[in-house]
């Protein structure tokens, strides 16, 4: 730890005094992007991670020799996050000495979530409409105000203009010029399409910018996310349903105006042709019907494809069909992408993904194809999954995307209590080694408070879990019947949740019997939230949910509502043809340990560090955790986890006495 990293600690800091890791995490943060460097932090729940990383920050741009100030980025997935960041900031400028320019900050979600209506077919809202220009001046200047005068919440911003016709989303991405700090998700940076359209506007230049990436575990999969689109046998069908509506209106509206025919339709009418020869071409279904037999050969739900055959018999289908058709295959592929992102239909605000723009999904999925055909980082799948054949496009290595970026930027702080080890995620984001620091950072809290048991008799393992599960039961049952308050239990996966809260689902216990649902609604996870708090004082309840779920994940349980928590197995990824594509991947890049280490271990136990982090959220919380797999007990798998005070439970009346004796029962 620097002296001048010490000396600098307090300066952008929320509170009065820093805890003692977090003097460190601000130093270290502080010493890092001083040299354009990158501080990958392994910091536990309630160290204060948001406070140190915005104090680490905003010294470094404080001092930064730049001509410009840099913008600080903080990025984050989790809205309840934003208001913490606005809200800390709110704290720092109260604290900042005479002299110092108090620190603006715009907080930005997505679109559809700042504007009235969306138009998903033109990307216009209706915020504005019948307003003049002078008013929109007016009114867009008086909320960028509103934002500078002092942090705010979105929230605040979409109570501010709730009754005026003004656009939220253009006025704080106006506003965001201005200020120091943007709240905002990690698709800003890390997804091209969107980086491309919103950086410049918001006056970010990569060069100048610090990047805050909280709950950074997630980045390598939101990366992966932001390449990953599907296709399905009948695209190309309802593909040119919307290419002839497109063009009928087209049509219409130039009779209507009695305009000679422009390029622009007779570029649809080429496209038409184009989709219509996909759609009846022999050898394209005769493709799928080869992928069908292969599929049906394997092992597993899927197999993988090569994604220059993918292309081949796409091209192969439209070759010919134009008089200007290009020699090249790859110049025909994309003059038809270009001609289908042309393509504008209306479609009802209610329509679900699979009704969306089909023109627009076909060609996304053709430009990833074409810009990695010859990189092994993306893999192509067919599967049959949902009785209909698809093809999916998945990024392998998120470095591809991540590593330019990183390059760019002036620096990083990549924050997780589930960033362990930091320097695997440093080797899987293309972080340069050189430029990084790895530290794990201490919560600070009383060991006791939270006591790790680890059952040495269970395991979810596919071959032993049928033998296993009655004692698995038992074991659940020995925690909820003798916790004092809320039990979380999580399953590997939602088949395993199924059987087990089956089991306590019609049993008669004290406690209500909650249970996470797949594709749950915000609302419905804040639903089930708010009943952990009205039933803790009436006995409890059992909340049955998933590893990597929605509740294991990213909610706060404050106020110390739950007071034990179950996980139930290792949920290792099921085989697949993408897993298979993945361990090959980086089998090649690195070697086979550490191939299987980042791409199925320590994911797996990743999400169970997750979980464990939900119990405990500030110095006072107490929560006992079981952990229902032997399969941690073994030194490989022991060493993906940091360092916490174990028992070992060997069967579960030994579980029902370590309950009972952590509760004083």
């Amino acid at each position: 730890m620097s002296g001048e990293g010490v000396a600098n600690s307090n300066l952008f800091f929320a509170h009065e005094t820093p805890r003692e890791s977090q003097i460190g995490m601000i130093s270290d943060g502080i010493d890092s992007l001083k040299n354009e460097g990158f501080l990958l932090a392994a910091a536990p729940t309630g160290i204060g991670k948001t406070a140190a990383a915005l104090a680490s920050a905003l010294n470094a741009a404080n001092q930064s020799e730049n001509a410009e100030i840099p913008k600080i980025l903080f990025l984050t997935g989790r809205q309840s996050q934003h208001r913490i960041v606005v809200d800390t900031i709110r704290e720092i400028n109260k604290r900042l000495p005479s002299g110092f320019s108090r620190v603006k900050v715009v907080d930005i979600i997505g679109r559809e979530g700042m504007c009235k209506v969306v138009d998903r077919s033109t990307g216009k809202c209706n915020c504005e409409i019948g307003v003049t220009e002078s008013e929109r001046r007016f009114l867009r200047a008086d909320l960028e105000d509103f934002i500078h005068s002092e942090p705010r919440h979105v929230d605040q911003i979409l109570k501010r203009v709730r009754k005026t016709d003004v656009c939220a989303w253009a006025t704080a991405r106006e506003a965001a010029k201005n200020t120091r700090v943007i709240v905002c998700d990690y698709n800003h940076v890390f997804v091209e399409g969107v980086r491309d359209a919103s950086l410049p506007v918001m006056g970010v230049d990569l060069e100048n910018t610090i990047l805050i990436v909280d709950e950074a575990h997630n980045l390598p999969d939101r990366i992966r996310s932001g390449l990953e689109r599907r296709v399905t046998e009948r695209v190309f069908q309802r593909a040119l349903s919307d290419v002839e509506e497109y063009k009928e209106s087209m049509e219409k509206r130039e009779v209507d105006l009695e305009m000679p025919e422009s390029n622009q339709l007779r570029e649809a009418k080429s496209l038409e042709k184009q989709i219509r020869a996909l759609r009846d071409d022999a050898g394209l279904r005769e493709w799928f019907e080869e992928k069908k037999a292969e599929n049906k050969q394997t092992k597993g739900d899927d197999v993988r494809v090569a994604t220059q055959d993918f292309l081949d018999v796409v091209s192969k289908a439209i070759g010919k069909i134009l008089e200007e058709d290009p020699e090249d295959d790859i110049s025909r592929l994309r003059m038809m992408i270009a001609r289908l992102l042309s393509v504008v239909i209306e479609e009802d605000e209610d329509s679900g993904e699979d009704e969306q723009n089909d023109c627009t999904r076909l060609a996304e999925i053709l430009e990833i194809c074409i810009r990695y055909r010859k990189n092994s980082a993306l893999a192509l799948v067919f599967d049959e999954l949902l009785d209909e054949p698809r093809v999916t496009s998945h990024l392998l290595d998120p470095s591809v995307v991540g590593e330019p970026i990183f390059e760019q930027c002036l620096g990083s702080i990549l924050m997780s209590g589930t960033l362990f080890p930091p320097e695997m995620y440093a080797e899987i984001l293309g972080i340069p080694r050189s430029r990084s620091s790895c530290i794990e950072y201490s919560s600070g809290f009383p060991l006791g408070n939270r006591p790790v048991l680890i059952a040495s008799d269970v395991t979810s393992k596919y071959t032993e879990r049928d033998e296993c599960f009655s004692s698995i039961i038992s074991h659940v049952k020995s925690v909820i019947d003798n916790t004092k308050g809320n039990v979380a239990i999580f399953a590997p996966s939602y088949s395993m949740l199924d059987k087990i809260h089956g089991e306590f689902e019609n049993s008669w216990s004290r406690k209500k019997i909650i249970k996470e649902e797949q594709r749950m609604s915000k609302s419905g996870v804040e639903s089930l939230i708010s009943k952990l708090y009205e039933h803790k004082q009436m006995g409890g309840s059992a909340l049955f949910g998933v590893l990597s779920g929605k509740l294991s994940e990213g909610v706060d349980y404050s106020e110390n509502v739950l007071s034990a928590l179950v996980c139930v197995g290792l949920p290792l990824p099921p085989p697949s043809a993408k897993q298979d594509a993945l361990l090959e991947y980086y089998s090649k890049k690195y070697d086979r340990n550490r191939a299987w280490k980042y791409a199925s271990l320590q994911p797996a136990v990743n999400s169970i560090l997750q979980a464990l982090g939900r119990p405990i959220r500030k110095k006072e919380d107490r929560a006992i955790v079981i952990l229902l797999e032997k399969r941690l007990l073994e030194r490989r798998v022991s060493d993906c986890m940091p360092a916490m005070q174990k028992m070992r439970t060997s069967k579960p009346e030994r579980t029902a006495e370590r309950v009972k004796a952590f509760f004083g029962i």
